[in-house]
């Protein structure tokens, strides 16, 4: 497996090529807000609105048909009920499936060719916290990039001060009072954490841990969009939670919390909507 970083082709050219395709296969010519699903959130979509279409990834250039399991691995446009739509994304690339960096954040880059100005990324990630439980939603106050790259390149100095925008944060609260939040930690995977490891990041400042998220953040806000993250908590992690690890329970904490993740995304969402209106 090859990590090169960046392909050939221009990246920003084949989001642009993958909007012009997301356009003409849904009918619709700007999408306002964008949402990549992680595990466990995957239902939001059936909550926003009426679907105007649901599009296979790979026949948008720059996608694939994901192969994680629990990924749907379709494109849909959303109508949402205030008129504004949604481009929810369901074909996560990760870093670890080695397609390089471009690929990782060439769904965000597409949103932001397509119109957006907010991408919500959302995912299931390990927890920190004794207090958290599996199926606890937090939103995402910050990260810290262990991955040893980054999705840009050059002399391109971005800040990222306000990553994660408290403006979205606390719209999110204002639909749900009792969401935690704590800084993310991306690790590259696609092996799960030693307990070494988790202490490690617990050390730097580290609340979730996960495999995703945090070069898509990146690569948003050079995009120029607002960012809101929020992650599923589906297990504690390495040596915290009693015995091993597996995607298996990863699946089914995200299966048992998608009934109400699903509705909250979803009202989170329309409040960003209704504000930005």
């Amino acid at each position: 497996m090859t990590y090169t970083s960046h392909s050939s082709q221009d990246p920003f050219d084949l989001a642009r090529r993958a909007a012009d395709a997301i356009a003409d296969a849904s009918g619709v010519a700007r999408h306002q807000i964008a949402i990549t699903l992680g595990s466990g959130w995957k239902t939001a979509a059936d909550h926003l609105g009426e679907t105007i279409a649901e599009i296979p990834a790979h026949e948008i250039p720059g996608f694939r048909a994901s192969k994680v399991v629990g990924h749907s691995g379709t494109i849909r446009s959303v109508r949402m009920t205030d008129g504004a739509h949604a481009l929810v994304i369901g074909a996560r690339n990760h870093y670890y499936e080695g397609h390089g960096t471009d690929a990782v954040v060439h769904g965000v880059r597409t949103a932001a060719a397509a119109g957006a100005s907010v991408m919500v990324l959302t995912n299931g990630a390990g927890g920190l916290k004794h207090g958290w439980t599996a199926g606890v939603p937090v939103l995402i106050s910050d990260h810290i990039n262990l991955t040893a790259v980054s999705p840009l390149t050059g002399a391109t100095f971005v800040d990222l001060t306000d990553l994660y925008s408290q403006r979205l944060r606390d719209l999110a609260r204002e639909i749900d009072p009792s969401l935690d939040e704590g800084v993310y930690a991306q690790l590259p995977g696609p092996h799960y954490e030693t307990p070494a490891e988790v202490r490690m990041v617990k050390a730097l400042g580290g609340d979730i841990i996960g495999m995703s998220t945090a070069l898509e953040a990146i690569a948003a806000r050079h995009a120029g969009l607002e960012v809101l993250g929020l992650s599923l908590i589906t297990n504690l992690a390495a040596g915290i939670q009693d015995g091993p690890l597996s995607h298996e329970e990863v699946l089914e904490s995200g299966n048992d919390a998608e009934a109400r993740l699903g509705p909250l995304l979803a009202r989170v969402v329309r409040r960003i909507g209704e504000i930005r209106s």
